[in-house]
């Protein structure tokens, strides 16, 4: 098995994610979390159906963060039948999957997903505390399962991005 470090990507990492209504969820995107719009791609129904992504066509609205991050909201032509989410916690639903957002005022960012449609996960949406995180999950209008997190030191958590910085003076 080849290293980890054999993967050369060329860009961060992209998520998509699929959508009953590509319209709401664009906003809810652009408007709470201040994602910016890149593109709008249309993707044929022959397309999907020969890389088996759905039976019908979609279109593609990607969103991007000011660190470059991507999101892909993939609206479908057939949309799939929603279904209900069952489990008390988001973790113990089959196949979960989260977003993450590393955020410098997790507050303000909350109130706006609220704001927007967003529903905490726990009633009240309570942000957890442990020693130098704050951390909340809830979901988007269409039941995606989001976490907003807030570091006190968050070079201390992702020094790849943020490089020591010499001392001054020196």
């Amino acid at each position: 098995m080849p290293a980890i470090s054999d993967l050369k990507t060329t860009a961060p990492m992209e998520v998509g994610l699929g959508c009953r209504d590509l319209a709401l969820m664009r906003r809810f995107y652009e408007q709470a979390l201040g994602l910016q719009f890149v593109s709008e791609a249309r993707v044929p129904a022959q397309t999907t159906q020969t890389i088996r992504l759905t039976h019908g066509g979609a279109t593609v609205i990607r969103l991007q963060s000011p660190c470059g991050a991507r999101i892909k909201l993939v609206g479908l032509d057939a949309p799939p039948v929603a279904t209900a989410c069952e489990a008390g916690h988001a973790l113990d639903e089959a196949r979960t999957v989260y977003l993450t957002f590393i955020v410098e005022d997790i507050a303000p960012v909350l109130q706006r997903l609220l704001a927007a449609g967003g529903t905490g996960l726990a009633e009240g949406a309570p942000i957890a505390q442990r020693p130098g995180v704050s951390l909340i999950f809830l979901r988007d209008p269409e039941g995606h399962v989001l976490e907003l997190v807030q570091y006190d030191d968050v070079a201390a958590y992702r020094p790849d991005l943020h490089p020591h910085q010499p001392e001054k003076g020196h």
